[in-house]
């Protein structure tokens, strides 16, 4: 089997020998299954006929072709009685947990990993571990964001950790020591903001544009984008969730993609100047001037409560709370950015990984389904 050396966190290929990174019979393990990331890793993974557990606290929206494991990854006990049996060939780790302080973050979210790996039946059966982190690799956490000397871009997977304390570093490293300790390969993502589908997350850009373009529409207000100077007019990418997904698949089953930590981005760019009148042109509005300043979308949204149930009454849509659908904090972090964010993707591309999504599709297909699913009129 594969034997994992010590890691130089530059996502340098370290394995000196062993198995490949397939099996004859896939069985996944997707923790955060219910997430933007998790769903839709599970349904392309069931897709590609892969046996597939889903771990999330809540479970009882996940497809009926996931088999669902109800856990919380804090909680070692019920990890342990949920996992009984379950013996996957794959981990992929796609959640997280959000706490006040990034030292609180880098305890909550390394336990959750180390959690899981100590409650598998038979950790030695495992072939390959995922863990999805993003572009705060290279920014810094939420409570240092993007402050200091701005990061040089594009961002590369060779460029060394900051000098502060995130919980992706900490996530990693317990990544690295469970390869180490039980012979798994082990691939990090780090993708940009994911845009996709899901209901009730922690980050989720897409649907909190698409539940503001709604209220402007339906109550007459202005569509103004919300971000910084910088975000407006710089370059900049996402990353669709189904991009992710075909990256993490790629890398979990070839050989090429093991042992590495990976950008991944759809593989276009863009303006906010640019695609912002675009969406708002599918919601049949106007986008506002820019202000030439940030205007916290958190605080645009503030009170707006009773008008989305209102609006939800009125359409017969399927979630009447504002907060299961919008994630303002979040939107306002990312778009709020001083600095350019731009991703390269040359690592993958070279070794084999082809996946490309255009951007505005990115946008567009989400709103279609949210639209289709009754979450938006």
């Amino acid at each position: 089997r594969a034997v994992v050396s010590s890691n130089d966190h530059s996502g340098t290929l370290r394995c000196r020998a062993g198995r490949t990174a397939t099996t004859p019979s896939h069985r996944a393990l997707v923790i955060g299954a219910t997430g933007i990331v998790g769903q839709n890793l599970a349904n392309r993974l069931v897709a590609e006929g892969w046996s597939v557990y889903g771990l999330a606290r809540r479970v009882e929206h996940l497809p009926g072709t996931v088999i669902p494991v109800a856990a919380d990854a804090l909680d070692p006990a019920s990890l342990r009685t949920a996992l009984a049996g379950v013996v996957p060939t794959h981990v992929f780790f796609t959640t997280w947990t959000r706490r006040a302080t990034e030292k609180e973050n880098c305890a909550a979210n390394s336990a959750m990993l180390r959690n899981v790996i100590a409650a598998l039946p038979e950790p030695q059966a495992l072939v390959h571990g995922s863990l999805v982190t993003g572009l705060k690799h290279y920014l810094g956490p939420f409570e240092a964001y993007a402050q200091g000397a701005p990061p040089q871009t594009p961002f590369r997977e060779s460029m060394p950790r900051l000098e502060v304390e995130n919980f992706y570093y900490a996530q990693e490293d317990v990544l690295f020591e469970a390869a180490d300790r039980h012979g798994f390969a082990w691939t990090v993502h780090r993708p940009h903001t994911v845009i996709g589908y899901a209901i009730g997350n922690l980050m989720n850009m897409g649907t909190t544009l698409a539940a503001y373009a709604t209220l402007c529409r339906e109550r007459g207000l202005p569509f103004v984008f919300p971000g910084s100077p910088v975000q407006w007019s710089s370059l900049t990418d996402v990353t669709d969730a189904r991009q992710l997904a075909s990256q993490i698949l790629w890398a979990a089953t070839s050989p090429a993609g093991r042992n590495r930590a990976f950008n991944v981005v759809n593989g276009d760019v863009f303006r906010w100047n640019w695609l912002w009148p675009e969406l708002a042109d599918w919601f049949g509005i106007e986008a506002a001037a820019y202000p030439g300043h940030a205007t916290s979308l958190e605080q645009v949204l503030a009170g707006r409560e009773a008008d989305w149930a209102a609006i939800a009454r009125q359409y017969g849509l399927r979630e009447a709370a504002l907060d299961r659908l919008a994630s303002p904090w979040h939107t306002d972090a990312d778009l709020g950015r001083p600095v350019e964010c731009v991703t390269d993707m040359s690592l993958s591309r070279r070794l084999g990984f082809t996946g490309y999504r255009y951007t505005p599709d990115s946008f567009f297909d989400l709103f279609e389904r949210l639209r289709t699913e009754r979450y938006i009129p």
